[in-house]
């Protein structure tokens, strides 16, 4: 994951927000184009600020997932101790705007197997999980 600051950060994710938002769900926009975003509300952990942050998400069945991580660095994305603080939150997948309470998943076999699936489809997750030496959470997103 190449490094940006937060004013890049804040930029490209904007782009992606906008055009996942024109595009009913779908992605358009080089690098991410037809890419599976899933647009995560959450509140600052210590702020209380609302925040809005693009992630690729997979899917088991009818259980929709994201993985927290952060390009293999050492420390868990920010995002992730959001919802850890305020696990209620809510979702935009596709045209739907859904209410979601998360599990954040930080070992055993159901962790392990749903992150397999992620890396399976997208290698770069085997790649980010060599990179640390934390077990990189999986968050599963469940539908209220």
């Amino acid at each position: 994951m190449p490094d940006f600051d937060a004013d890049q950060m804040n930029a490209i994710n904007k782009q992606v927000i906008d055009d996942f938002r024109a595009n009913n769900g779908t992605i358009t926009t080089p690098p991410f184009t037809g890419t599976p975003i899933v647009l995560l509300h959450h509140v600052g952990a210590k702020s209380g600020t609302k925040r809005i942050t693009p992630l690729v998400y997979h899917q088991d069945g009818d259980q929709l997932f994201i993985i927290a991580s952060k390009g293999g660095t050492p420390e868990n994305p920010a995002w992730y101790y959001n919802l850890l603080a305020n696990p209620d939150t809510t979702i935009e997948v596709g045209p739907d705007t859904i209410e979601v309470t998360i599990e954040a998943l930080t070992e055993g076999d159901e962790r392990a197997r749903l992150y397999k699936i992620a890396a399976d489809k997208m290698p770069n997750f085997a790649e980010y999980q060599t990179k640390t030496d934390r077990l990189i959470p999986v968050v599963v997103l469940r539908r209220k």
